[in-house]
């Protein structure tokens, strides 16, 4: 039996987007229903005749480390912490998993462009607030949270927030407008150089595989 290629997939909401995508796709994902306490989870070919896979079940950073220090093959995980924390691995497939968008959002009737005052922003993604406020021309003091973006301006942390922004709802019933959309955001399927190398044939299988799972939604 060939060995398992070993996936790592983000938690949450885009856990169980991929796991219906990769069940399209043919492979038994029972063990990702019912996980229990496992932290590596088979994922056997239904028909037996592609390798299986091995999935860790992980936060989405720790996707793109896996893949990148090579102790996974592939990984699922947002655009978001793709561009965030950025790594070494090849970005193979847009999955249209988890569809949002980054954006820069103020309380109503703010005057974030116009004022010449120091500017704060508050953020979960630092590097990605700094580059596109950098390109913007605004000089902000970035403020990283873990927690709630838009508790920040309704606090007076800070003058505005970039976060993930998918049907605005949020952010409308806090108070708070989009200034700037920035970029589209979705799931991504990453892989590592090395192992792209060695098992480039199965990936490649695994890819089409997921373009056809992906098309028949």
């Amino acid at each position: 039996m060939n060995n398992p290629i070993r996936i790592a997939i983000a938690k949450g909401r885009l856990e169980k987007q991929c796991r219906a995508l990769l069940v399209r796709a043919g492979y038994d994902c029972s063990a990702l229903e019912t996980p229990g306490r496992r932290l590596i989870h088979p994922l056997p070919f239904q028909d037996g005749t592609s390798p299986p896979l091995e999935a860790v079940l992980s936060k989405a950073p720790d996707v793109v480390t896996y893949v990148s220090r090579g102790v996974c093959a592939l990984g699922v995980a947002g655009k978001d912490t793709i561009i965030e924390q950025g790594g070494s691995f090849y970005e193979m497939l847009d999955l249209k998993l988890g569809a949002c968008r980054f954006a820069l959002a103020a309380m109503a009737g703010s005057a974030f462009f116009e004022s010449a005052e120091h500017k704060r922003v508050a953020t979960k993604y630092p590097e990605v607030a700094r580059r596109f406020l950098s390109g913007l021309g605004v000089d902000a003091e970035i403020i990283r949270i873990e927690g709630s973006c838009e508790l920040a301006p309704l606090l007076g942390l800070s003058d505005a927030i970039v976060d993930i922004v998918e049907t605005g709802d949020t952010l409308r019933e806090n108070g708070l407008v989009i200034l700037r959309e920035m970029l589209p955001l979705s799931a991504r399927l990453i892989v590592n150089v090395a192992a792209y190398k060695l098992r480039r044939n199965e990936i490649d299988n695994l890819i089409e595989g997921l373009k056809g799972a992906k098309e028949s939604c």
